[in-house]
């Protein structure tokens, strides 16, 4: 069992508890009291078993708290981060080149024994994620730095190495932030890559969108390969990919003369907008199907604005601000009426 398997059973004892004491109190269900003794030792038990051996929330409080310190641990690592930042552009010029390589090298090797420390002793991994980020930081700046010193000449491959770095972060402990920074890394690596590739020099990626909806599309098919370790893994995989496809087809939908293709802007401003309504149409069905809850909120989220940006093309020039608006909330009546028959034709699938 993991640490998530066993968050999931512990929430779905806490809902049975309180369905069995809403039963009880309607007066529809009651058991006998030997059984309900037995019954509450076992979950109090089993509740027991699970918060020690995986240390996971068993009440809403504690759920509360934890999000709390998954903020606190994200800004701690910020504030640590920019201190580490500031330290190196206040005394970097009064040290020996020697000193500096030598601090460039110690920093991220000694940062990532620091969260090796922390999460061999606190299974919540709050001070292993905040002492991970630093590493990752303090790495980000070795490779800069070091290449200012040596006069290296800057590529794309500093983010493949930023990148690999994170996920090995994030596979050795779980991390999912760490997990994020180093998608977001990798998809930089290969938006650049495939942009050399056309000819652009590897600073100009972000220019073209089309190369993040390559990096997209590798990204949302990596959990075809089976992650058996961190099942949560896949599922960012899947929306970050999608979100980053998504975002790229919004932008050229609306500015095609950034495009790869050799047509006319307004037609490749047509073809992706057909585009983005279809891939959302298609990201919804399929998160419905899969159960990906995430997937399906990612499409519904971008179908409504590309409907917007669309309607906004075609109405907000000539037509009166009031009743602009007042069509889009008519609208917005009329897609949550169709999603309504969605959720009630799920419903009737699901019984």
């Amino acid at each position: 069992m993991q640490k998530e398997t066993a968050q999931r059973r512990a929430d779905r004892v806490q809902a049975f508890r309180e369905e069995l004491a809403q039963l009880e109190a309607d007066g529809i269900l009651r058991l006998p009291a030997a059984q309900r003794a037995d019954l509450d030792s076992h979950h109090q038990a089993l509740l027991a078993d699970l918060a020690q051996r995986f240390d996971i929330d068993v009440s809403g409080a504690e759920k509360q708290l934890s999000w709390g310190m998954r903020i606190v641990s994200f800004l701690g690592a910020l504030a640590i981060s920019a201190a580490l930042f500031l330290f190196f552009y206040r005394y970097w010029g009064i040290l020996a080149t020697p000193v500096q390589v030598a601090i460039l090298i110690a920093a991220p090797v000694a940062a990532t024994f620091a969260a090796d420390f922390a999460a061999r002793r606190e299974r919540t991994l709050y001070f292993a994620s905040l002492l991970s980020l630093v590493a990752l930081t303090c790495f980000i700046l070795n490779l800069s730095v070091l290449g200012t010193i040596f006069n290296i000449t800057p590529s794309q491959n500093a983010f493949l190495a930023w990148g690999v770095f994170a996920l090995i972060l994030a596979y050795g402990y779980g991390l999912r932030l760490l997990l994020v920074a180093g998608m977001a890394c990798l998809m930089g690596y290969l938006a650049a890559t495939v942009g050399t590739w056309s000819g652009c020099y590897w600073l100009s990626f972000g220019e073209r969108p089309e190369n993040f909806i390559a990096a997209g599309t590798l990204l949302a098919l990596v959990p075809l390969i089976p992650h058996r370790q961190y099942l949560q893994f896949a599922g960012i995989y899947r929306v970050f990919g999608l979100l980053a496809i998504f975002i790229a087809i919004l932008i050229l939908a609306n500015w095609g003369g950034i495009s790869y293709l050799p047509w006319r802007s307004t037609h490749v401003e047509y073809v992706y907008q057909v585009a983005g309504f279809l891939l959302a149409g298609g990201v919804i069905a399929l998160g419905i199907r899969r159960r990906w809850p995430g997937v399906t909120n990612l499409g519904c989220t971008f179908f409504v604005l590309y409907l917007y940006t669309k309607l906004y093309d075609w109405w907000w020039e000539w037509m009166p601000k009031y009743l602009f608006f007042l069509l889009l909330g008519l609208i917005a009546v009329g897609l949550l009426l169709a999603l309504q028959r969605l959720r009630r034709a799920a419903r009737g699938v699901s019984s």
